[in-house]
């Protein structure tokens, strides 16, 4: 009688962080890109997303999918969320007088750097959906083309960025909407 074992399986119950990540993501990206586009200029709209939806929102969502034990949701949603936060510095720390505004060399080489992470991140994807592959292979190219912008001078290339980062976007809107109407209507 004292040797028996007894076994516990602990069910998750809560809610799927991807939505949240996937729409801060996605949101904040057609925004932004919305003005790469030459639609309009760059405010406090697209800085707060970037610091609220796009930074803080999808942190959230990074360390939700921890405690799903999610590595690539955290990941992913993690590293983003801070992509926006270090955007909005980038812009804001030079406005404030608190650093010296990045040359288009230095922005150039920050887009790389986020390239080449996406284009990893993107390797991944491919044990996952096609609406994430998508995701992640149309921003590997937007941080190529903003890359390609700020090295070139280029404005025509950064509007093709924009358009590109708003179907980006879009399609990130997209994935994490369906998940959300997937669960409600068990589809």
């Amino acid at each position: 009688m004292g040797n028996e074992k007894t076994s516990v399986i602990l069910k998750d119950s809560t809610a799927n962080p991807a939505p949240l990540g996937l729409l801060g993501f996605g949101m904040t990206t057609v925004l932004l890109n919305i003005h790469n586009a030459g639609l309009y200029p760059l405010g406090a709209m697209i800085l707060g997303m970037g610091i609220f939806y796009g930074g803080i929102g999808q942190i959230i969502a990074g360390i939700m999918e921890w405690k799903k034990n999610n590595t690539f949701g955290t990941t992913a949603f993690t590293s983003y969320g801070l992509f926006w936060l270090t955007l909005v510095a980038l812009l804001v720390l030079p406005e404030l007088g608190l650093a010296q505004a990045p040359g288009d060399s230095a922005m150039a080489a920050y887009f790389i750097m986020w390239g080449i992470f996406t284009t990893v991140m993107f390797i991944g994807t491919l044990k996952i959906n096609k609406k994430l592959q998508f995701v992640f292979a149309s921003l590997s190219v937007l941080f190529f083309l903003l890359a390609a912008s700020r090295i070139t001078g280029s404005t025509l290339i950064l509007r093709i960025a924009g358009y590109e980062g708003i179907i980006c976007g879009a399609s990130a809107i997209y994935a994490g909407l369906s998940q959300v109407l997937g669960e409600l209507y068990k589809k």
